[in-house]
């Protein structure tokens, strides 16, 4: 049964979504309001990759030392961890709009203190307070659109979210590249960001709460017109009574384990439906960093530039075009995820990302290998006491020292100097310095440090794309879904909490290791890590992931009550004849 018996779920489709909102506008009035938490997520994982760097071109400290580098990008990362974990606290404590509230005021503050930073530890400060607010929004946005929803259309409204977090990365790359010629790039860069932070203050204040958490608190009569305004005068007694047997057999449960927070955490691992809900939902959050796309949208640029593109505005307009194949990828997630289910999006969306990062170890492996070779006399005569330390030793006037390429010179910590005939010629491996890379760029040639000029880029360029487009409409935006969906009104706030926190600890554990992977296994390894990682979340995704489509989430706790397993599992326990209900 579907909520009011009006529309079977394998019916459902995008065009239902734009009708029911077409005829009730309040309902993307709050979903649109409430996923700008996603636009100011998907903002500030966009934005920091192109503002890094101008960071590392003020401060010479954050060019030399990639672990600052990183730091920086992960701190916000470390906050969202943080704001994730308090949030769900918050959620069910406070209710969903005062989360989002909360959330924009520490997004705000932290964008001001990065704007005014005047030194790389006030960026970080900043970069906390940023992540504070995305971790609260990131988990809180979703799960007030949830509530605000139709069962019919959850799935795309909740992609709205999902949407917007493409969107505010597109977003992100547009306001980088409109900044690149202005006095203080990465200032404007990171302080925009507190303009959608004071936008979605302002509409958050004129709705209501959830009417699901409203029920919840015994504020019923206020459940109720919010509902009245969401659904058909025909559905709204129906969503009540189903309110109301969930809510009675939670505060049921609530006599027997208490109401503390430390209570609660106990019931919710004791409750076998809230345990499944859990498996599931964490399973989806960690596989969807641990397919690495958080390295692409934090380090697209400087991924642009390690396959052989190196100028900074090259590297951030090659990278927009990533970001908005992300926002369409969304959108097609919109058009399909209440038609063809969550499960079945995640898993062919798994097997096309675990092809890409193949092809792109594949890629980057041949572009390591073919790099221009090294020019020796070059390298030892291009001006005085040019020469790269580690090089210098070993050359001779006419033969470079056996395996030395320009790969192996940037692994040296020394820049590459191309030839000014040809791109691809044997060039000069010279100290890596701004004052090289001025001489370099003197002579009309392009100074390299990050990657080498290759006829393989444009091919990690393509399938970086084709990448994106893979993820975004499945891994992208569904494991929101499914967190928003999956747990028991009770513990819908903690559930959601605790997944988002597991979410936001592998996205750190992801992005504060990136440049050192690269550095230590090369771009090509790196990818063939994660392709690695990437087959096995698919595997527990076919395992522990039920359909949840169309389901009233009452629906769903039945679902998770009875226990799942997939259908190659339960065809071959029937063949045993084993009961697996």
């Amino acid at each position: 049964m579907v909520e009011g018996g009006i529309a079977k779920a394998d019916k459902t489709e995008f065009t239902e979504c734009w009708r029911t909102t077409w005829k009730t506008p309040y309902i993307m009035r709050l979903a649109f309001s409430a996923g700008i938490g996603g636009l100011l997520f998907g903002y500030d994982t966009g934005v920091i990759s192109g503002a890094l760097l101008f960071i590392k071109e003020d401060f010479d400290e954050v060019d030399k030392k990639t672990w600052l580098q990183s730091t920086i990008v992960s701190m916000a990362v470390a906050g969202a961890i943080v704001g994730a974990a308090v949030g769900g606290w918050i959620n069910d404590r406070f209710g969903r709009r005062m989360s989002i509230l909360i959330a924009d005021v520490l997004f705000l503050i932290g964008a001001i203190v990065m704007a005014f930073a005047p030194a790389p530890w006030v960026i970080i400060v900043g970069r906390i307070f940023v992540g504070f607010g995305v971790g609260m929004a990131s988990m809180t946005s979703p799960l007030y659109i949830s509530e605000a929803s139709p069962a019919r259309i959850r799935g795309a409204l909740v992609s709205t979210n999902g949407l917007l977090i493409t969107g505010g990365q597109f977003f992100s790359y547009l306001i980088n590249l409109a900044f690149v010629h202005t006095p203080g790039t990465w200032r404007w860069m990171l302080g925009v960001a507190g303009v959608p932070a004071i936008i979605q203050f302002v509409l958050m204040l004129s709705l209501p709460e959830s009417p699901r958490w409203l029920y919840r608190k015994d504020r019923v009569a206020e459940s109720r017109a919010i509902l009245e305004r969401i659904y058909p005068a025909e559905e709204v007694e129906a969503e009540m009574e189903a309110l109301r047997v969930s809510v009675e057999a939670e505060k049921a449960d609530e006599a027997i384990i208490g109401d503390s927070f430390g209570a609660k955490l106990k019931g919710a691992f004791a409750n076998p439906v809230v345990r499944r809900g859990l498996a599931a939902g964490i399973t989806v959050q960690v596989a969807q960093q641990f397919v690495g796309i958080n390295t692409v949208m934090y380090y697209s640029p400087s991924i642009v530039q390690f396959a052989g593109y190196a100028s900074n505005s090259t590297a951030m307009a090659l990278s927009l075009i990533t970001s908005g194949l992300n926002a369409i990828g969304s959108i097609v997630s919109m058009m399909f995820v209440d038609r063809y289910g969550r499960r079945k999006l995640m898993i062919i969306s798994m097997f096309g990302i675990i092809s890409c990062l193949i092809i792109l170890a594949t890629v980057f492996s041949q572009a390591a290998i073919h790099a221009p070779k090294i020019d020796a006399l070059e390298s030892t005569t291009f001006s005085p006491n040019a020469t790269c330390p580690a090089f210098a030793p070993l050359a001779t006037p006419n033969a470079p020292p056996s395996g030395w390429n320009c790969m192996k010179c940037l692994r040296s910590e020394c820049g590459f100097c191309a030839s000014g005939v040809q791109p691809y010629a044997p060039g000069a491996c010279v100290v890596l310095s701004d004052d090289m890379k001025a001489t370099c760029h003197s002579k009309g040639r392009t100074y390299f440090k990050d990657g080498c000029p290759s006829k393989f880029g444009f091919l990690a360029i393509v399938f970086l794309g084709l990448y994106i487009v893979v993820y975004a409409p499945g891994m992208g935006t569904v494991p929101w879904i499914v967190n928003s969906e999956i747990y028991p009104l009770r513990y819908r706030g903690l559930g959601g909490g605790i997944a988002a926190v597991s979410n936001w600890v592998s996205n750190l554990i992801v992005s504060e290791s990136f440049l050192s992977l690269t550095h230590a296994l090369g771009s090509s390894g790196t990818f063939l890590l994660f392709a690695g990682f990437s087959t096995v979340g698919l595997f527990f995704i076919w395992l522990l992931v039920p359909e949840t489509k169309g389901l009233q989430f009452e629906e769903v706790e039945k679902l998770l009550e009875a226990g799942y397993k997939p259908s190659l599992l339960r065809r071959r326990n029937k063949a045993k004849g084993v009961d697996t209900a």
